[in-house]
């Protein structure tokens, strides 16, 4: 009730609230940052999703033979997903710094020259995909486990005296009966996609030239910094409807094609 009140609002948290009708409705088909703070959002969605759902499904399978010392792999792995943003976001401008960084100066090893990777548009929002592999991959990693240790291990046997080899028995097997999990750690990480905002603020503050300035984080700017909760509640209705469209979407393409095993059978 609130969040629709303020979007008919001009206010900036000082004065008193002004009514201002569908202005900020209005405001949106006119603001020259939401196109830009769109297309980040829906880059670093589109790629990251999916890379992060093989990157943790891939992590799954290697930890989910049982074999001595996997226990120590399993935690490591698992370890980036529970370190607090805040440091997470601060370990990675250090990597990713360009005069004394980790990676430039692996690069300079190498013999390569260093790049810009968070002052350069080019590099920006790819620096922040790859860091959402090193720390959202381990949440997805352990529902992926435990998805892969509930496939009864009848189905591989029977699939080998059969003759089929390693990928005819992901491809047939592992897959199918892990779609159920894929399907929920694809909107999970779909949704979380879209809240990004911690690492983007302390990093780069949605620079440069506004390349990671993602919705949530425009959101914050336009309350906090601008000063203008109306047209920032309007920004919010704007994400939860972007979310309620495409989460409907994903239900309605993807949801009729998830196998679920009728345990009576």
């Amino acid at each position: 009730g609130i969040a629709v009140y303020l979007a008919t609002q001009r206010w900036d948290l000082i004065t008193a609230p002004e009514f201002v009708g569908i202005a900020n409705l209005q405001r949106l088909t006119t603001d020259p940052l939401l196109p830009q703070s769109l297309r980040a959002t829906f880059l670093y969605t589109v790629i990251s999703v999916p890379l992060g759902l093989a990157f943790s499904f891939f992590l799954a399978m290697l930890i989910s033979k049982q074999i001595p010392g996997i226990s120590i792999f399993r935690t490591i792995y698992y370890l980036p997903s529970i370190v607090p943003a805040v440091a997470s976001a601060t370990l990675w401008a250090w990597i990713f710094n360009t005069e004394f960084g980790l990676l430039n100066a692996l690069l300079r090893d190498l013999g390569a020259s260093k790049l810009p990777w968070l002052q350069d548009p080019a590099y920006a929002l790819p620096s922040f995909i790859f860091m959402s592999l090193w720390g959202g991959a381990g949440g997805a990693m352990i529902i992926f486990l435990a998805g892969l240790q509930g496939i009864p291990d009848v189905y591989y046997e029977a699939a080998e005296i059969d003759g089929a080899g390693g990928w005819a028995k992901l491809r047939h097997i592992t897959l199918p009966l892990m779609s159920p999990v894929i399907f929920f750690n694809l909107v999970i990480g779909f949704i979380n996609s879209f809240q990004v905002f911690t690492s983007a603020y302390l990093i780069t503050n949605g620079g440069p030239e506004n390349s990671t300035l993602f919705l949530v984080l425009y959101i914050y700017r336009t309350a906090f910094q601008g000063l203008n909760m109306g047209y920032a509640a309007m920004l919010s209705w704007l994400l939860f409807f972007i979310l309620m469209g495409l989460s409907i979407l994903i239900f309605k393409y993807l949801g009729t094609r998830i196998y679920y095993e009728n345990p009576s059978e």
